[in-house]
């Protein structure tokens, strides 16, 4: 009877009687999906514009207009921007399209929210961009564990995403899975 070990780096393996280690999981022919993959990878840099309101709390656009116009936008060239206000004020929506056009000129890409709900929403995005063709039919898990926190929301759009096309889908690590869906027309 063979006997099973689970490494420290997740592959599980058995040892037949002639001391053959065989990685089983490499065998399954498993396709992992890490979500950290997704994020990313330019560096995220926000603007809140709470601090060109008087008080933290009013807009006067004349003031408003000025601080824009003084803003050194060099430490977003090249980056994702993200405009938002951490404090309570009734911001106008022409604010935001004021923050915009003095910000396109260093980044072409500008988001609403905080650095937080920017990654997430560029997760979204690039999770909703995958190219289904090499999972159909494919047994794929979606990885568990990893460094960099994951949105729950990235889970829900990933599945959505593959449901369609995969012959099975998994969550955790190939050695150790919980079955979320099986095609049961193959």
């Amino acid at each position: 009877m063979p006997a099973f070990f689970i490494f420290e780096n997740n592959f599980c393996c058995t040892l037949h009687k002639m001391d053959i280690l065989v990685n089983k999981v490499a065998e399954s022919g498993i396709i992992t999906l890490n979500l950290e993959d997704f994020l990313p990878k330019q560096e995220i840099v926000e603007l809140d514009i709470s601090d060109f309101l008087f008080r933290k709390l009013i807009l006067k656009e004349k003031e408003f207009r000025q601080h824009l116009k003084d803003l050194d936008i060099s430490p977003f060239h090249q980056k994702i921007a993200t405009v938002f206000c951490s404090t309570d004020a009734i911001i106008p929506q022409w604010a935001y399209m004021l923050a915009t056009s003095t910000l396109l000129p260093a980044t072409g890409k500008i988001y609403f929210g905080t650095k937080e709900q920017t990654t997430a929403e560029i997760l979204l995005e690039n999770i909703r961009n995958i190219d289904t063709e090499k999972y159909k039919q494919e047994r794929v898990v979606i990885k568990g564990c990893g460094t960099i926190p994951i949105p729950d929301s990235a889970y829900l759009e990933v599945t959505k995403k593959l449901i369609p096309v995969v012959k099975s889908l998994m969550f955790g690590e190939p050695c150790s899975t919980v079955p979320v869906y099986k095609n049961k027309q193959l």
